[in-house]
């Protein structure tokens, strides 16, 4: 898929809270300059601030991510739509302008009944899921 241009990728959730913003931070870290990366969700509801925290103690800030709805990107072209949760991919329109589709659910960490402390230990241990799967996606896309 690689070319000259950057990879243009759409990462797509229910709430675009937690796991499409912390994949969308990491591709675009790990992407260095080779990616452009967008996320959006089906019911976008804001960005989790355990989310920006946990991010941001491994170096990758998202904390000027807005929480997106996926219909502002349906007319946009991607090389790739990633859906990271299954209920996204089972209500997320269809992509005409996507040149491939890729899903990888991740558990969602937000977690009511949890306090804070477990709660970010959910957090970080997602986030780091999360990494692993990107440097991974974007191995293979990429070479």
């Amino acid at each position: 898929m690689a070319g000259s241009e950057p990879l243009r990728i759409l990462v797509i959730c229910t709430g675009n809270r937690a796991r499409s913003q912390m994949a969308h931070g990491w591709l675009r870290q790990l992407g260095d300059g080779r990616v452009d990366v967008y996320s959006a969700g089906t019911e976008p509801k804001g960005v989790h601030p355990i989310a920006v925290r946990v991010m941001e103690e491994v170096g990758v800030d998202i904390s000027r991510h807005t929480s997106e709805h996926v219909e502002r990107y349906l007319d946009d072209d991607f090389d790739l739509v990633l859906t990271v949760c299954d209920a996204a991919r089972e209500s997320c329109p269809d992509f005409p302008g996507a040149r491939s589709t890729v899903h990888r659910s991740f558990e969602d960490p937000d977690y009511p009944d949890l306090d804070e402390g477990e709660l970010t230990e959910v957090f970080r241990r997602i986030r780091d899921e999360i990494e692993v799967y990107s440097r991974e996606l974007l191995d293979e896309v990429l070479e």
